[in-house]
């Protein structure tokens, strides 16, 4: 993790007398901050002073120079032009360090001494507001943990967006299910507190002091922060050790902002049974939203997200990572989307919210007064589209679209107050002034007038004073030494009027000021300066007249972001082919012609598709067998996603699709180490399958392929064949169990509610043609020679490979002859030995050194061999 040293002077400096006026002030500010990089203005720059100078110069490749001395000792000095400080943040945070901006509030003219500077804002990886600093499809996620004995409260806030949220669970396991779920950009813990696995070296780590997860301190925090007395109304009473975590956290966010928080005003608590659970693994080994092959539209979000809106985009990342049991709302979803679907109303409504700003994070700008006149502009262009949007809505009668319609508020008096403050094409930032457009304040407009109008105005007091006069050649003039004055030859300076005072003296010509242009200087010196400092303070006035309205400004954008991610669904849907799925209350899994939504995507050939069927007694666990490349990774993920899609209330493509409660979705798949822990390949594989076997539950849904590979043969055949009977058996949960251990297709047999299907594949000379098409019973080879070679394995390691096999497969069959209940098949035969074992013993038999005993005795176990 990167971290920022301890800082203090290159020298050490008892007394602060002995250094500059600039440079005490400095120090006394980076006292206060002595752990993060304080980025100092001065002008047009940030500049950072000895060991931040150090620091951020081989941090950011920029120059490490020196100013003066102070004390005696030549000043470390780096700095970045404030024009460019987002690009700088923006590295930094990316490694995980926080900055404090310190800002000149002061004015440079009248100062005596330094100007007078503050910490206005520390910008941390978890609480970025500025757009450029943000992925604009994802969150930005702060998280605060506390943990009381087995209870681990979680409060994580999307400041950028206002979502806070708090929720407890029980148990590592799920904190860390939690945690890779959210991914949170900067993680709050207390000094007392160790976290799990690799979070440890999370680079945006920050302890706190353990009295910051007060808890009484966290309630009345809490409730100051929503104007409520308790917060027994937010339905988090329940949750003790989350309402700490949500104090430290808010307690947080205000020492860094260094202002109010109003967009946030309420929290939400969600419950960990609430959603169909999935842990890290699953959420790698089902490639959600990273592929193992590094590319994005090889995933399922990148299949599904077509949003035509940043924060539709977050909200669809939400619903996936997150996919409800509540089958209520998920009808709900359904319903909207059939209604969507009907007459292409999914596009007109896609078309209604294309090019919409991202008002979420808009608002929140706007709450912290950081939101810039663009960002008003793309507010105002927002709330224009809910009148035609909400009179869509109008028209349907899904519940979902109705509800949606009734909180869709059009808010015309901010349209019209924006529209009539802000220029159409402001500039990007309020600094130079030219936002407030004209007509919206009288006193803005005539300083305005005032400043750009002083050349006009001085040409008509020269026609009018030559006029007054008689003086022909009288000028109007202005130097930035005497300012404004009217000049007059000296031989005609006798004809000056009474009112004229003389201002300057010059070899040939005197030069005066009157009352009208003393007037007019004043007011022009100052017009400009004036002007900025009025629109600034209008400009302020209209942050606050957003803010009033900000809980109905911010349902609005919620409702913006979920009509996008249900038009988006049903554009998939209908772009894709896919059908809605039947969410039944029995328990169990059917699914007709089903796909894997990224794999029918990126393929150059059509796409397989296969049935399921898992029922409670019958086909509890498919034991899936057949050769690498055959189709079973892909049949096993597909069945998940599916599963997955259907509790997010999407379509699915399959052509039919029957799902009962599914409470959690487990995937073993693939051979990974962490090495990092100190973990083989083999144990991370156990610890997988331990998860699984302690948590699965009649309702969970489970991917096993090919456990036990890291071990001797018999060990993991062992431990393969113990983990399906117990999955089946104790578990009982609906299994997918992927195994190139043909002895576990003997288990049907030996246990109720568990059947064989399989993936088959032709020969066709000395090539191999996969199938893809799951069928019943078990396989009766795993072609994995052929497959070897179609990886480029050389022809004489195949063969020796052949040769070794055949002689392991003679040796195993004497091994076992005697024991055997029953016919066996060898399993040379499932690796594509064309030539049966019974041949193979036949040749090796010397006939003519056999006796009559003997040779019955090898036609015995020949014919038993054939079987």
């Amino acid at each position: 993790m990167i971290a920022m040293k301890k800082q203090a002077p290159t020298e050490p400096v008892p007394d602060l007398s002995q250094h500059t006026p600039m440079m005490q002030q400095y120090l006394r500010l980076k006292a206060e901050h002595p752990d993060i990089l304080l980025f100092y203005r001065m002008g047009d720059f940030y500049e950072m002073f000895y060991d931040d100078a150090c620091h951020a110069a081989e941090l950011l490749n920029i120059t490490l120079t020196t100013r003066g001395q102070s004390a005696g000792a030549p000043i470390p000095m780096a700095g970045v032009p404030f024009h460019a400080l987002e690009n700088y943040l923006a590295k930094l945070v990316k490694l995980g360090l926080s900055v404090a901006i310190c800002e000149q509030l002061g004015d440079p003219a009248t100062s005596k001494g330094p100007v007078e500077r503050q910490v206005v804002r520390i910008v941390t990886p978890g609480t970025l507001t500025d757009e450029a600093l943000l992925d604009e499809r994802r969150d930005n996620l702060l998280v605060a943990l506390h943990h009381v004995k087995n209870s681990y409260g979680l409060a994580f806030l999307d400041l950028s967006g206002g979502r806070f949220t708090v929720m407890q669970v029980q148990g590592e396991a799920a904190l860390l299910n939690e945690l890779e779920r959210l991914k949170p950009a900067e993680l709050l813990i207390s000094e007392e507190f160790n976290p799990p696995g690799s979070w440890r070296q999370h680079p945006g780590l920050r302890r706190q002091a353990p009295w910051h997860f007060d808890p009484d301190s966290a309630k009345r925090a809490l409730g100051t922060q929503f104007a409520v007395r308790n917060l027994d109304g937010f339905g988090c009473a329940d949750q003790p050790v989350a309402v700490a975590a949500a104090g430290c956290l808010l307690q947080y966010v205000k020492d860094t902002q260094r202002s109010a928080l109003p967009h946030l005003t309420h929290i939400r608590v969600e419950r960990h049974d609430d959603s169909v659970i999935l842990d890290a693994a699953s959420r790698r080994n089902l490639e959600l939203e990273h592929s193992l092959s590094g590319r994005h539209e090889h995933t399922l979000i990148g299949i599904l997200d077509r949003c035509v809106t940043p924060m539709g985009g977050r909200l669809l990342r939400r619903w996936t990572h997150r996919p409800l049991r509540d089958r209520v709302i998920l009808g709900q979803r359904q319903d909207s989307l059939r209604q969507l679907l009907d007459n292409g109303g999914y596009d007109y409504l896609r078309g209604l919210l294309r090019g919409t700003g991202d008002v979420e994070r808009i608002l929140a700008r706007v709450a912290l007064k950081s939101a810039r006149p663009r960002d008003l502009i793309a507010l105002a262009d927002a709330l224009a589209r809910l009148p035609g949007i909400q009179q869509f809505l109008s028209v349907l009668d899904a519940l979902l679209l109705q509800d949606l319609a009734r909180r869709a508020a059009t808010h015309p008096e901010v349209c019209d107050l924006l529209n009539r403050a802000i220029i159409a094409n402001p500039p990007q930032t309020l600094r130079d002034g030219g936002v407030i457009a004209a007509g919206y304040d009288v006193e803005l407009d005539e300083l305005r007038n005032l400043s750009e109008h002083a050349d006009q105005y001085l040409v008509e007091l020269e026609t009018r004073e030559r006029q007054r006069t008689g003086i022909a050649n009288l000028k109007v003039g202005f130097n930035r030494v005497h300012g404004y004055y009217i000049e007059i030859s000296r031989a005609q300076s006798q004809a000056a009027p009474a009112d004229y005072l003389r201002r300057q003296t010059l070899k040939g010509a005197e030069r005066y000021i009157i009352p009208e242009l003393q007037e007019f200087e004043h007011k022009a010196l100052r017009a400009q300066e004036q002007a900025l400092a009025r629109e600034k303070r209008l400009y302020d006035g209209l942050l606050d007249q957003l803010i009033a309205r900000l809980p109905a400004l911010q349902a609005s954008a919620a409702v913006l972001a979920e009509l996008d991610v249900l038009s988006n669904l049903a554009e998939r849907a209908a772009a894709l082919r896919w059908n809605p799925p039947e969410l039944i209350n029995t328990p169990g899994i059917v699914i007709t012609a089903g796909r894997h939504p990224v794999v029918e995507q990126v393929l150059d050939e059509p796409f397989v598709p296969n049935d399921l069927h898992l029922e409670p007694e019958q086909r509890r666990m498919l034991i899936v067998t057949g050769p690498n490349l055959g189709g079973k990774s892909t049949f096993m993920r597909q069945t998940a996603l599916i599963v997955l899609l259907a509790h997010l209330g999407s379509f699915v493509p399959a052509e039919r699709a029957i799902i009962g409660p599914i409470d959690r979705i487990f995937t073993r798949i693939g051979a990974s180490d962490d090495l990092a822990s100190g973990r083989s390949t083999f144990m991370v594989e156990m610890s997988e399958a331990a998860n699984i076997l302690h948590n699965a539950t009649p309702y969970s849904l489970v991917l096993i392929d090919e456990i036990g590979r890291g071990t001797s043969t018999f060990d993991g055949l062992a431990l393969a064949w113990a983990c399906a009977a117990h999955l089946a058996g104790e578990a009982r949960a609906f299994t997918l169990f992927a195994t190139h251990y043909f002895e576990l297709t003997r288990l049907p047999d030996e246990q109720p509610g568990i059947a064989n299907v399989h993936f088959d594949a032709v020969e066709h000379g000395d090539s191999i043609v996969f199938m893809h098409r799951v069928q019943d019973g078990p396989a009766d080879r795993s072609y994995g020679l052929q497959v070897a070679a179609l990886a480029g394995v050389p022809p004489v390691v195949i063969q020796q490979a052949r040769q070794r096999l055949r002689l392991l497969e003679r040796q195993m069959l004497r091994r076992e002859l005697p024991a055997r209940s029953g016919p066996a098949t060898p399993q040379l035969s499932l690796f594509g030995e064309t030539t049966h074992p019974a041949v193979a013993a036949l040749a090796e038999l010397n006939l003519d050194a056999l006796t009559l005993q003997q040779a019955l005795a090898e036609l015995r176990r020949l014919k038993a061999l054939i079987g």
